[in-house]
C-alpha cells in the first residue's frame, strides 16, 4: 500500500537544460545540483523553498558538484578534464574559481568529467566520458572511473576503463558493494570494494535489455535508501525505478512529468524526501527541466558524505 501513497511535487526552480548531479547537504538543508551545459551550480534552499544559481567565469561545462568537508562555501566541480575548486556563498549570481585540484592532462583532453560522488569514507570517485562534440557517446568507450585521494595535485587511481557514459554511483555499506551505471551499457554493475577503495569482482546486477534490446530509455543517476534499495533516474523514461539488489527486480516505478530524468538524492529534515532533477533539451514543454521531490515513499536515505580535500 505504501507505494501507492507517494506524491510528486514540482519545486520552484529554473528549467535546466540538463539538471544533474544532485547532492543533499544536511548542514545547510539544501540540495545542490548543476545545469551541465549552462555551467550553473544550483542550490535549492529547503526552508525558503527557493532555488539559487550561480555561474563561474571561465568554467564551462560543470559536472559534477561535490561538497567539501569543513568549508561550506567551497565546492569541487568537474569541468572538462579538470577538477576545480570554486567558492560560492550559495546566493550570489557569481562564484569564483579558487584553483585547479586535478588535471587529467593532455592524454585525456578528449574526455570530460560527468559524474562524481564521495564514498562513505570521504574518497571521491569521479567518472568521465568522451566529449559530445567528438562523435556518438553511446558508441565510444573512452570514459574511465577514477578514485581520488583528496589531496590537491594528488594521485588519481583508475579503477575502471572502457566506459561509455560514466553515471550513477551508490554504495551499500552493509554488504560493502558499489553499484555503478555506465549509461551506454544498459546495465547496473556490482563491485566489491577493497579496503583501499579499489574495486573487484565486477558482475552485472541488473540488465535493462530484453533479448538484446534496450527498453527505449537509459539508466542515469542513482542513489540508495537505508534499506539497501537503489533508485535510478531514467534518461528518456519519464520515471524513477526502485530496484532491489537482493532480488534484482524493479519494486516500484515513480512517474515523473519530464521525459529525461537525470539524477536524484534523498534529502529533507528526515532524509525521507527524494529530490529528482530533469532535463529540457529543447523540444519538451515545461515542467521538463524542473526540480521535483517525491514524498510518501516510506523510506529514508543516508546522509551524503563530503569530500576530504587536503592542500
Amino acid at each position: 500500500m505504501m507505494a501507492a501513497e507517494h506524491t510528486v511535487h514540482q519545486l520552484p526552480s529554473p528549467l535546466s537544460t540538463i539538471g544533474a548531479k544532485t547532492v543533499w547537504d544536511v548542514d545547510s538543508q539544501s540540495l545542490y545540483y548543476v545545469d551541465i551545459n549552462v555551467a550553473a551550480i544550483r542550490r535549492y534552499d529547503y526552508a525558503e523553498n527557493k532555488t539559487y544559481s550561480c555561474t563561474v567565469d571561465g568554467v564551462n561545462p560543470i559536472a559534477p558538484v561535490i561538497l567539501v568537508q569543513g568549508n561550506p562555501n567551497h565546492y569541487v566541480v568537474g569541468s572538462g578534464n579538470k577538477l576545480l575548486l570554486v567558492n560560492w556563498d550559495g546566493r550570489s549570481e557569481k562564484g569564483t574559481l579558487v584553483k585547479t585540484v586535478y588535471d587529467l592532462g593532455e592524454s585525456e583532453k578528449h574526455t570530460r568529467f560527468n559524474e562524481g560522488k564521495v564514498d562513505p569514507k570521504g574518497r571521491l570517485y569521479a567518472g568521465t566520458m568522451q566529449l559530445e562534440s567528438l562523435g556518438d557517446i553511446f558508441q565510444s568507450k573512452e570514459g574511465k572511473l577514477y578514485r581520488f585521494d583528496g589531496k590537491t595535485g594528488g594521485e588519481f587511481h583508475m579503477v575502471k576503463d572502457g566506459i561509455g557514459i560514466s553515471n550513477g554511483l551508490a554504495w551499500i555499506q552493509c554488504t560493502n558493494k558499489l553499484y555503478y551505471i555506465d549509461t551506454a551499457a544498459l546495465d547496473i554493475k556490482e563491485f566489491d570494494v577493497l579496503e583501499n577503495g579499489d574495486l573487484e569482482n565486477e558482475t552485472v546486477m541488473y540488465d535493462w535489455r530484453v533479448n538484446g534490446e534496450g527498453p527505449g530509455y537509459f539508466g542515469d543517476g542513482m542513489t540508495n535508501d537505508e534499506e539497501g534499495n537503489l533508485y535510478v533516474a531514467t534518461w528518456g523514461g519519464s520515471k524513477v525505478q526502485k530496484i532491489n539488489p537482493r532480488t534484482k527486480k524493479v519494486e516500484l516505478e515513480i512517474e515523473i512529468p519530464a521525459k529525461y530524468v537525470t539524477t536524484l538524492a534523498f534529502g529533507g529534515p528526515q532524509l525521507d524526501e527524494l529530490f529528482v532533477a530533469t532535463a529540457n533539451i529543447g523540444t519538451q514543454d515545461p515542467p521538463a527541466g524542473a526540480l521535483f521531490k517525491v514524498t510518501g515513499l516510506g523510506v529514508r536515505g543516508l546522509p551524503m558524505t563530503k569530500m576530504m580535500l587536503k592542500d
